[in-house]
């Protein structure tokens, strides 16, 4: 049997790793839609793109639903406070997702090349909302959420939106379109038309030296300029889960953790080595070029994990309020049942999805366009 302290950093890891796989699988989804006006000159080109992503855009939200399903469960101080205290943000981003769909569905159902521009439009935006607020909502973690507890565990939260547009946060937020975009400009290079694929390449590799400089900016001005936050004297690793039954002290480095733990260092390496190679590999023949995209994004996120631990929701207002992996999880039977159920479910996940990339493997041309559109 695992221990209660054990258990809480399997669920931490696993809660990373679903955000991973949702910003890897659905990463090239809001990319290619966040360069649709860009890589497709014209309507038949855009058409090609959508046909890349439209197959599974809506299996790969399936990460999407388990990182959200997982933090109701496993970590549900953390789910009530980010869903109450950002609601506005957070619809926002739900807002993005509601008009992906319609845009894929509407886009096709007029005949009118303003009608498609439209819906182009609509889903470039959306595309482009989502990457940038999940770079803005990771920067707020390392600046402190404005949320605090009572002696009750009332939560209250003081600030609006615009108080999360932080220079920072909107930096993060850069550094995640970048990103993301890069991402999805590897997948349209191996997936669409060739003479889209090779607009795509050159997108690929500005995106992707963009990213990297922004990476590095953001990752100095965190460790100079914004202030870490630590727990102080004994903490109770198996304890229930009161936030308020520890003191934290502001004034530290956000990368104490990387000396403590010198692997976690093997994090941002991997992000910047992946940039590399996506320099080198994308546009090559095979998937060499989107996997380094992939790693790049999985090591992004994970060197943000890892400056943040123990933490998973800094507090502003009052450090002692702030959520960590060890005070903010649900009860120990209901982590060992969902890890149960989630060595049981997540494989058969990642099967079916490897699955069904398998079966739709292979570019989408212009002439297959054609042939099953007729152009317009």
């Amino acid at each position: 049997m695992l221990d209660y302290a054990t258990l809480r950093v399997i669920w931490w890891a696993l809660l990373g790793t679903l955000l991973i796989g949702f910003a890897i699988m659905d990463g090239f989804d809001f990319g290619v839609a966040g360069l649709l006006k860009v890589l497709g000159r014209d309507n038949e080109e855009r058409q090609v793109l959508l046909e890349g992503i439209e197959p599974t855009w809506e299996g790969n939200q399936v990460w999407f639903i388990l990182a959200g399903g997982a933090t109701f469960a496993a970590w549900p101080t953390l789910y009530a406070v980010s869903f109450s205290g950002m609601y506005f943000a957070i619809a926002l981003v739900l807002l993005a997702f509601i008009l992906r769909p319609v845009g894929f569905n509407f886009r096709g159902k007029i005949r009118d090349p303003r009608w498609a521009s439209l819906w182009d439009w609509v889903l470039t935006g959306s595309g482009l909302a989502v990457m940038l607020l999940a770079g803005v909502a990771f920067g707020n973690l390392f600046l402190g959420l404005p949320f605090r507890f009572d002696d009750d565990l009332r939560m209250s939260w003081l600030g609006g939106l615009l108080d999360l547009l932080h220079p920072f946060a909107l930096l993060c937020g850069l550094v995640s379109l970048a990103m993301l975009l890069a991402h999805g400009a590897c997948f349209a290079a191996l997936k669409a038309d060739h003479a889209i694929a090779a607009r795509a390449v050159t997108i690929a590799r500005w995106t992707t030296l963009l990213f990297a400089v922004l990476y590095v900016s953001a990752g100095m001005w965190l460790a100079w300029g914004i202030p870490g936050y630590a727990t102080v004297g004994p903490v109770a690793t198996e304890g229930v889960s009161n936030p308020l039954y520890k003191q934290v002290a502001v004034g530290g480095s956000w990368f104490a953790g990387y000396l403590q733990y010198p692997w976690f260092w093997a994090a941002p390496t991997l992000a910047l080595a992946a940039a590399v190679g996506v320099q080198a590999l994308v546009g090559r023949r095979g998937v060499s070029g989107f996997i380094a995209s992939s790693l790049m994004v999985g090591g992004t996120i994970a060197s943000a994990g890892f400056a943040l631990f123990p933490f998973l929701l800094p507090s502003s207002l009052d450090p002692r309020s702030s959520l960590t992996v060890w005070d903010a999880s649900s009860s120990r039977g209901t982590l060992q049942l969902m890890l149960v159920a989630t060595l049981v479910l997540l494989p058969v996940v990642i099967l079916y999805t490897g699955w069904v990339y398998r079966v739709m493997r292979g570019r989408v041309t212009l002439e297959q366009v054609r042939k099953a559109h007729g152009g317009y």
